[in-house]
């Protein structure tokens, strides 16, 4: 059943109400938070970047560690403006568009908000995978706003993982969860298409890497 109007705010605002207090009942540990503390503290923006399906508690992450203005790349597909209400209710803002389609139409929109100073976060595997793949919009992005990206995993000891494409995590409350955070990643503005390449792989294989961490960390099989 498609959302809409009323029924899509009242379970936007239910959702994050819900994400809220599962937040706030969690036992949280960061990994490897100092260098994302220290680029916030100098007020300087970059690219947040994490898997699909684990992004549920990015949000609260990124307020633990100091953040607050952020701009989030979302799909302009259907369940994307439910995703983007839900964040309006936490301060955050939505840039509609695709990780898919490099600086395009998100693209120009997120370019937009990170010359004017602003913190972007960004799925690069989304908005319907292959999941765990990165897709090079977010390679784009950096190259051309001059952002560093850092990304960032989580896992949770107990967890609900469900059977979309993603397997979205979805921690229980009151259960242990870690953050696991990355080093930043500069994307020279006169990289060619080699460097670039060789970068979203390793950009990919960190990603994967923190994923496997956090799960490591609290004794949890990848799903």
């Amino acid at each position: 059943m498609r959302l809409e109007g009323r029924s899509q705010r009242l379970t936007a605002r239910l959702a994050a109400i819900m994400i809220k207090g599962i937040a706030l009942t969690l036992r949280w540990k960061e990994v490897g938070d100092a260098p994302v503390r220290q680029q916030i503290a100098a007020g300087q923006p970059f690219i947040l970047a994490f898997w699909h399906g684990r992004g549920v508690m990015i949000t609260e992450a990124y307020r633990r560690v100091g953040g607050r203005d952020i701009h989030v790349l979302i799909s302009e597909h259907r369940d994307g403006e439910l995703i983007a209400m839900t964040l309006a209710y936490w301060g955050y803002s939505a840039v509609r568009g695709s990780s898919r389609r490099g600086a395009v139409k998100g693209g120009r929109g997120m370019l937009k908000m990170a010359l004017s100073g602003h913190t972007l976060a960004i799925t690069p595997d989304g908005p319907r995978g292959p999941r765990e793949v990165l897709q090079k919009g977010v390679i784009d992005l950096a190259r051309i706003s001059g952002l560093p990206i850092i990304p960032v995993s989580y896992s949770a000891r107990r967890a609900k993982c469900f059977s979309s494409w993603d397997r979205f995590l979805l921690p229980y409350p009151g259960t242990r969860i870690v953050i696991t955070w990355g080093e930043a990643l500069q994307i020279p503005r006169d990289a060619d298409s080699v460097m670039q390449a060789t970068l979203q792989q390793q950009l990919e294989t960190t990603m994967i890497d923190l994923r496997k961490q956090a799960d490591n960390l609290v004794s949890r099989q990848y799903d």
